[in-house]
This record gives structure tokens, C-alpha cells and sequence, in this order.
């Protein structure tokens, strides 16, 4: 296959760092790009040296060419070119530190500047032939209230209780409301957006995770549901903005408002790319367990990608821990990858 399945790619994520072994592993199971998740930039390579390798030396000092607010644009041509070399695309980088933009998210004083170094951002990534920026609206970032939950076999999977994390002391010095975020998403995305055009970079935006109505931390969840990213693309209003479509976080909600979502924004052409992983319940208590089990029916996901044309990227997203396993669990995304690519195949047996 390639990594195709029709006109849909199969990719790789949740890097932060790139390393030979990451890079081998998505040619050998057939995926056609990769995506980074809030990169870990470490300074550029002036002598052919990658500039990802983990635990170089021990390293932590800045880049003499490193901004405290944005990345250097020679540090992201040469990832660009770092993944182009083992034949693979650099389809998206997800997210920028949340530093970069915390002040934008919370309406503090500095967020004017913190939006423009994330223009410059924006301009760089056109520059340097990157399509997408992922980015989320969360100032409390994913909740979990447990790494360590046994699933099928005794992997370990993540899962989250409600009546545990409302227990949570005040994430910041006064509660963040709904109306706040709102305010300040309108003020950032207003921003942001017209820049995005320009540099032809398309923004996809990802759901609160977990995507609760209650607040976290004393911190509200806007991104929570389909009436809040209705509203959220109303605001954005632009073919330059859409979504990263995470069917675990949709369906950690509402199986049936995941759905509703999917059939909703994907004739619209506003899915940019899937994060596709399964869960077993849904707010106020769900775990995430192994692809081809959970209340997700998989299959028909794909097959309705497949009927409203889409032609974007699929990343497998979270896995479970499996025995012997790594960090980022190669062997749980060997497996995901290939029941995503042999249901593709199986429901267009026509397609090579």
C-alpha cells in the first residue's frame, strides 16, 4: 500500500524528537509521513550532525540561534529535511510549547508579543513547506487520573475519573471561565488566522481532552463538543482552518456526538487529519484501550472517511503499553498502524 489507502495516508506521530530507529520503523510499516508533537528543538546542525538525538551529551543549553518565544526557521528546514531524507513527509508539527502562547490563552499582559512571535511561526513553517500547525485551546493541557490501568492482557492504558480529578487545587491564582476563553480565542485565532492565509498554513484545532463541561483545575473546557467547535470555526471562519479530528477525545465524550462531528465538519472539508485510537466509556469516567476493541466501531470511522472524500492523514495516537515495549511504544503502534492499514484495504479492495 505505501501508506495509502485510496487517497488517505497513513502517518506516524507523536515524536518529539526524530531519531534513525523512528525514522526506519515508519518506511518498514509502510506509512508515508510523520508528524512531530511539540517538537524538542536542541539547536541546529552545522556539521551533519542530526539535530535530534536524544540525551545528546546531556545537552540543555540554548541554541545560540534560540528565541525564548518561537523556534529558528534553519532548525525547521532541516527537519523538514531530515524526514524527506528516509523518503518520508513531514505532514504536520503539532502544537507549539504552550509557553509560546500562555499568555494569549489567558489574556495576560504579553500577549500581543507572544502572538506575534506566533505569526513568525506560521511564516517560517509556510517558508519551509509545512503544511499544518496543529494547536489546542486547553491552559490545563490532557487530564488523566491514572497512567497505569490494566487492559487487555495487563497493557497498560490511561484513563480518567471525574470524581478523582475535580479534587484538583486551582490550576492558576483565580478561575479561568468560559467566557474568558472564548474572548481570548477570538482575539488569538482574529490574529492569527489572516497570517496563516497568507503563508498558506492550514491551522487544525484539537479537542479538549478530556472534554468534560465541568472545569479542570478550576480552568473551563470550551473545545468540549460539537456546538463549541461550531462556534470555534464560526470564529475562524477560513479554508485555512479546520480540525485535527482525535476520535479518542471525541468519543470519550459521546460515541454518537463523534459521529455527529465526523459527518458534520468532514463534508465541509474542515478534517485536516485523524488521530484514531479507541476508548471504553465516556465522561465522567473512560480509559483508553487497544485499537480493535472499545466502544468505537473503527471500521466505520474509516468507511465514513472514505465516503465523504477525505483526503488527509491518519495517525494511530495514543497505544497501549504492551510488554517489553518502548517509551513510545513501537510494538502498540506496529499493531494499531496495521489494523488501520488492513481495514483501509479491506474496505477498498480495488485500491493499491
Amino acid at each position: 500500500m505505501g501508506g495509502m489507502a485510496g487517497r488517505i495516508r497513513i502517518a506516524f506521530g507523536q515524536f518529539r524528537e526524530l531519531k534513525e530507529e523512528d525514522l526506519l520503523f515508519a518506511r518498514q510499516l509502510g506509512a508515508s509521513g510523520v508528524t512531530l508533537n511539540t517538537p524538542l528543538f536542541r539547536g541546529r546542525s552545522v556539521y551533519g550532525v542530526d539535530i535530534f538525538i536524544e540525551g545528546r551529551k546531556g545537552e540543555t543549553q540554548a541554541s545560540p540561534w534560540a528565541h525564548p518565544g518561537r523556534w529558528d526557521f534553519m532548525e525547521i528546514v532541516q527537519v523538514r529535511s531530515l524526514v524527506e531524507a528516509y523518503g518520508l513527509k513531514l505532514e504536520a508539527i503539532e502544537n507549539t510549547p504552550i509557553s509560546f502562547y500562555d499568555k494569549a490563552l489567558l489574556g495576560l499582559p504579553g500577549r500581543d508579543e507572544q502572538i506575534g512571535n506566533y505569526q513568525q511561526i506560521i511564516r517560517m513553517l509556510g517558508k519551509a513547506g509545512i503544511p499544518i500547525l496543529g494547536y489546542h485551546w486547553m491552559p490545563g493541557e490532557v487530564w488523566r487520573t491514572s497512567t497505569s490501568t490494566p487492559g487487555r492482557g495487563g497493557a497498560r492504558v490511561s484513563s480518567f475519573d471525574l470524581d478523582l480529578a475535580k479534587e484538583a487545587p486551582p490550576a492558576f491564582s483565580h478561575p479561568i471561565s468560559e467566557e474568558q476563553l472564548w474572548a481570548n480565542y477570538e482575539y488569538f485565532i482574529r490574529a492569527v488566522l489572516p497570517v496563516a492565509e497568507e503563508a498558506g498554513v492550514k491551522l487544525a484545532l484539537h479537542p479538549d481532552d478530556p472534554p468534560t463541561d465541568e472545569p479542570l483545575g478550576g480552568v473551563a473546557r470550551i473545545m468540549n463538543g460539537l456546538k463549541g467547535f461550531r462556534r470555534a470555526m464560526e470564529i475562524g471562519d477560513s479554508p485555512n482552518h479546520g480540525l485535527d479530528f482525535c476520535v479518542g477525545s471525541w468519543a470519550s465524550r459521546s460515541v454518537g456526538e463523534m459521529f455527529d462531528a465526523l459527518r458534520y465538519f468532514g463534508p465541509r472539508g474542515k478534517i485536516f487529519y485523524v488521530h484514531l485510537r479507541n476508548v471504553r466509556g465516556s465522561v465522567p469516567r473512560f480509559e483508553e484501550t487497544f485499537i480493535d476493541e472499545g466502544d468505537v466501531d473503527v471500521v466505520a470511522v474509516l468507511r465514513e472517511l472514505l465516503e465523504m472524500g477525505f483526503e488527509g492523514f491518519i495517525i494511530d495516537d495514543h497505544v497501549p503499553k504492551m510488554v517489553n515495549d518502548t517509551a513510545w511504544g513501537h510494538r502498540g503502534r506496529a499493531f494499531a498502524t496495521g489494523y488501520i492499514m488492513g481495514a483501509l484495504r479491506a474496505l477498498q479492495p480495488h485500491r493499491s
